[in-house]
């Protein structure tokens, strides 16, 4: 199993100050460069946590962060840094994609999945997700695939930063050799999946897959991507809307991308909310349950209780 490469980008002059060298140290699940199959355990440990800086949030909820939800749900959180709600959990996210994506180099060789900054504020890149490369994205701190908005991107974040604001953005995904037939029916759709993964990151406020809301400005018979064969392989004609049907994947490419916004200072505190009781399991007993009754298969009664 090979460490994951370290991200040049998270340690610029554009994001936090804080010196984290993001070390993951596996702590068990791999022996002698071998995964055993048991869960793996990987540890990243704060070097420059600076408890200190959250002094006055032990007193004040900040806007939109997590801190008086979490004070009415549970009755009591974590200040310093947010606790779960903090960015800081995604480090997690890392170091797990680090694993899966040597998962997926060896279940199917060939699949590249490659992430960009589409936008900051009213400024975007323009970027071909057919083309671009992780090269090309990595060449800078911001990171986006159009070398043009490189430094009116820096620029921008820089001169709101300087006047204590911050600003959102987009970040915008392609799979490429996505292979067919990921997802499942109803609930566990591709689409229904990736958009509670890319909403559960903290700050992230939109997910579009494919055309996604411009798809709305079209009719049916422009937006609809007819099949063709090529090479032997089913492919969409045109290869430029939502490159999935209903619950599965098709063969090709899979674009998506998320909204984030950027979070401000905290105000005054509010008033704190009543702590809610825990609940106890016997004071709500389980009711006793009667065994199923057998199933009927046409004339046929098959008891699966035994």
């Amino acid at each position: 199993m090979h460490s994951p490469p370290s991200n040049t980008n998270s340690k610029s002059e554009i994001v936090s100050p804080r010196n984290e060298p993001d070390t993951a140290e596996i702590l068990s699940g791999v022996h002698e460069g071998l995964t055993l199959g048991t869960p793996l355990a990987i540890i990243v440990r704060n070097i420059d946590p600076r408890p200190d800086a959250y002094n006055e949030m032990a007193t004040k909820y900040r806007p939109s962060h997590a801190d008086y939800t979490y004070d009415a749900k549970y009755g009591i959180r974590a200040p310093s840094g947010g606790g779960r709600a903090s960015a800081r959990e995604t480090i997690g996210r890392v170091a797990a994609a680090a694993v899966a994506r040597q998962v997926l180099d060896a279940l199917h060789p060939g699949i590249e999945i490659l992430a960009w900054v589409k936008s900051i504020q009213d400024l975007n890149a323009t970027v071909d997700p057919a083309t671009v490369t992780s090269a090309m994205i990595e060449s800078n701190i911001v990171p986006t695939g159009d070398p043009n908005m490189v430094d009116p991107m820096i620029n921008h974040i820089k001169a709101v930063r300087a006047d204590g604001n911050s600003v959102g953005g987009v970040i915008e995904c392609v799979i490429r050799n996505c292979p067919p037939g990921l997802g499942e029916p109803v609930f566990d759709k591709l689409e229904a999946d990736l958009a509670k993964a890319m909403l559960s990151i903290p700050a992230t406020k939109g997910f579009e897959i494919g055309s996604g809301f411009a798809g709305t400005l079209l009719t049916g018979r422009d937006h609809n991507d007819p099949f063709r064969m090529a090479d032997g392989t089913v492919v969409p004609r045109r290869l430029q809307t939502h490159r999935h049907r209903h619950d599965l994947t098709e063969n090709r490419h899979l674009l998506r991308r998320k909204y984030r916004t950027r979070r401000q200072r905290p105000p005054r505190r509010l008033c704190p909310p009543a702590r809610r009781p825990h609940r106890r399991s016997h004071d709500h007993p389980r009711p006793n349950r009667s065994p199923a009754p057998p199933k009927v298969h046409g004339s046929q009664v098959v008891d699966r209780r035994s």
